[in-house]
């Protein structure tokens, strides 16, 4: 079991830009029928297997791993047998009616798809609440997950300011005002949605998601548009719920390495959220990166590819 240790690495000159291209990056769409319905990821660089599973964050797409397979195809291709998710809800994967009934019908979800790809056994990447869900996933699937890295995940902060509303959200203070801004937003419905777009339009929005980010200025314009098209204030109030409800200590059956990184500056990160992930998984090393916030793959592709290469 390792501590945290500190990232001293330089940040580069700019966050990464978000490309939807996925040709680009030698993936294609695929479409999967689940029990949750059709899930739709972006698939390709076939190596034979195992697969490289990506799982984004609420408010995210498989988008967010582009800046990572860009840096990747420029360092060499570490990372192949690519299935990169929008996990229902998200993305073009539509939330099934009714909804999703658990974290672990999602996890369920994820494994279908990839056995439905033709893989076996898989190595999972999780930002924010996909790891989370890739957590989940090496409980539910402990002989086909191999390895879990974690990128500014979802952790036990996160949950408590659900449950807790007022001293959880105290100690959380920029997550406990994201749920608060996501209800408003539900409330309003497609006004909602129409207003966060004509903000973006007059570049209102750039300051206000640049407590997410370990600098506040500079953001890519494609960043910006990114997370302006994927705030879904449904899916985020039903992952919302769907964390509250889950057993934290059902991690302690994970029996596969877990890696994990999350930026200093993550608004998102309780102070203790590493600890507990320590005491919760048998074997887990954490890492802290200097200077960033919640979207590391965004801010530091080249730190994801360092955690993905590691022991």
């Amino acid at each position: 079991m390792r501590p945290f240790t500190s990232d001293p690495g330089p940040l580069a000159s700019e966050p990464s830009a978000i490309t939807l291209d996925e040709a680009a990056l030698g993936l294609g769409r695929v479409e999967v029928d689940t029990e949750l319905g059709p899930v739709v990821v972006r698939a390709g660089r076939e190596a034979g297997g195992p697969a490289s599973i990506l799982l984004h964050g609420a408010a995210g797409s498989w988008s967010t791993w582009s800046p990572v397979l860009r840096a990747d195809d420029a360092r060499g291709a570490m990372i192949d047998d690519v299935i990169a998710f929008d996990l229902p809800g998200w993305g073009e994967t539509e939330l099934p009616v009714g909804g999703v009934p658990s974290v672990s019908a999602l996890s369920d979800a994820v494994a279908e798809t990839a056995r439905a790809l033709g893989y076996t056994s898989w190595r999972v990447v999780g930002h924010s609440l996909g790891g989370f869900v890739a957590l989940d996933l090496a409980v539910r699937e402990p002989v086909a997950t191999i390895r879990v890295d974690l990128v500014s995940a979802t952790g036990a902060a996160v949950v408590e300011a659900i449950r807790q509303p007022v001293s959880g959200g105290a100690r959380l203070p920029w997550f406990g005002g994201m749920l608060l801004g996501m209800r408003a937003l539900a409330r309003l419905g497609s006004w909602g949605t129409a207003l966060l777009a004509a903000l973006n339009r007059i570049g209102a929005l750039a300051p206000a998601l640049s407590p997410l980010f370990g600098r506040n200025h500079d953001l890519s314009r494609s960043v910006v548009d990114a997370l302006v098209a994927d705030v879904r204030p449904g899916a985020f109030l039903l992952a919302a719920r769907l964390a509250a409800a889950y057993d934290l200590h059902a991690w302690r059956g994970i029996a596969c390495p877990v890696r994990s990184i999350a930026g200093e500056r993550d608004v998102f990160v309780g102070r203790d959220d590493a600890a507990i992930l320590r005491a919760l998984v048998p074997d887990v090393a954490t890492r802290r990166l200097a200077g960033v916030g919640h979207f590391a793959a965004v801010e530091r592709p080249d730190a994801v590819l360092d955690l993905f290469a590691s022991a």
